[in-house]
């Protein structure tokens, strides 16, 4: 049963985020350096210890996309296709452009917004399929400019397929390639290439404990987009919120893993009660019990709070991945709030809407990092460069300061390159 307890009591602590064991570590930099070195075959060898079939070739075929789209329920596609255009429609705002600033004394000044060459996707297979985690990743690097997107998704267990859910979602959202492999090998794949998998600039996307660390570890050979932990999520409510809706809400995230983290901050302790009764209610019936009653159970919480401004002030704190103001007057809240990935305003707008189909992206900063990250967006596809131009005589006006502070730090070929063109 879930945890009751008062503001007075809870001692918010600031973690570092762990990606797993030590053992955990360990295996994902075996698998990175096996892949580095034999490519393709580590990859045919671990794709079958772990997903239990042997492949032959790493890349599924247009022609097989194509097959496999046939397969998928038209009335799904069209909820795909719907979906697709709300999460375009969204960040196609984020797209920026350059600038240029010149200055009548002979300096131009500039930066440029220019696209990585190739994005890999990693979409894992968890208990199921995950073709919204395709759109929410495919469609801001298809907005970017990128040349080249390649998801890589795990074939069905025991089986040389990739789920046709994942294949329609990849061509709805503009991927370019799709290979047949998951987990810490793909990612090690993405990161340094082999002979049927191209080396990519950024690898973005969800995934287990190995996958997490393998991004971690291959970060700086390429970018990454985040190291994403458990999710969660947390609901402030009133004593006028449904009980009902509150406990579905945060069963929505408790459900992904024992791990997942579900608080409730509400202002009243009867109202805590009632969610409590709620939340045993629901997860007697949910089919994925198991999961969530752990998460309820090890890591669930319910906070009474003295204030609405004591709420805001915890989740602050907390920094929550998806944060849901279930208030009347919500938008009176909003700028209350400084740290959180997604927040989502009303009775009406619960957290799933923005899994599937709200528009803003569903990966999101999770363990408190939302402090200083945010959402994937079309800015993790793309890499700023700025230029610099002066005329003789700009760069002569200058010299005599660039000198100045070049000798300050004891630099002296600094200096002897600017003095010698004086």
């Amino acid at each position: 049963m879930i945890k009751i307890l008062n503001a007075s009591e809870f001692k918010p602590s600031r973690t570092a985020q762990q990606s797993g064991s030590a053992e955990v570590t360990e295996t994902v930099a075996e698998i990175i350096a096996d892949v580095a070195k034999r490519g393709d075959a580590a990859v045919r060898d671990y794709t079958e210890k772990f997903d239990g079939c042997r492949l032959e070739a790493l890349e599924v075929l247009p022609d097989e996309i194509d097959a496999a789209c046939r397969t998928v329920d038209q009335r799904f596609i069209e909820v795909m296709e719907r979906a697709a255009k709300n999460i375009e429609d969204f960040h196609r705002r984020q797209i920026r452009e350059g600038f240029v600033m010149t200055s009548c004394d002979g300096v131009v000044l500039g930066q440029r917004i220019i696209p990585v060459r190739r994005a890999g996707i990693h979409i894992p297979a968890f208990s199921a399929a995950c073709p919204s985690s395709v759109l929410m990743n495919c469609i801001p690097a298809k907005l970017a400019g990128v040349e080249e997107i390649i998801i890589t998704a795990p074939p069905a267990k025991g089986t040389v397929r990739v789920n046709p859910g994942i294949l329609a979602a990849a061509k709805i959202g503009g991927a370019h390639r799709v290979f047949s492999i998951g987990g810490a090998q793909a990612v090690a794949a993405l990161a340094y290439g082999t002979d049927s998998v191209p080396a990519v600039d950024v690898i973005t996307g969800p995934g287990n404990a190995y996958v997490a660390e393998a991004k971690r570890q291959v970060y700086g050979i390429v970018g990454i987009d985040m190291i994403a932990g458990p999710s969660d999520i947390l609901v402030i409510a009133d004593e006028n919120a449904d009980p009902a809706l509150v406990a579905a809400d945060m069963l929505s995230q408790a459900e992904h893993g024992e791990l997942s983290i579900a608080i409730l901050i509400t202002l009243c302790p009867q109202h805590a009660e009632k969610v409590s009764i709620e939340l045993e209610a629901q997860l007697a019936v949910l089919p994925r019990e198991g999961e969530a009653r752990n998460s309820i159970d090890n890591n669930g919480m319910i906070i009474i709070a003295d204030s609405i401004e004591q709420a805001f002030d915890i989740s602050n704190e907390l920094a929550p991945e998806h944060l849901e103001i279930f208030l009347d007057n919500p938008f009176e809240h909003l700028g209350k709030v400084n740290n959180a990935g997604s927040v989502f305003l009303g009775r009406n707008t619960p957290e799933a809407l923005g899994d599937y189909f709200a528009g803003p992206n569903h990966t999101l900063p999770t363990s408190g990092t939302a402090r200083f990250a945010g959402p994937l967006s079309v800015d993790n596809f793309v890499k700023k460069s700025s230029f610099t131009y002066y005329t003789a005589d700009a760069f002569k006006a200058a010299a005599p300061d660039v000198i100045r502070f070049a000798k300050e730090e004891k630099l002296d070929a600094h200096a002897l390159s600017i003095s010698k063109r004086t």
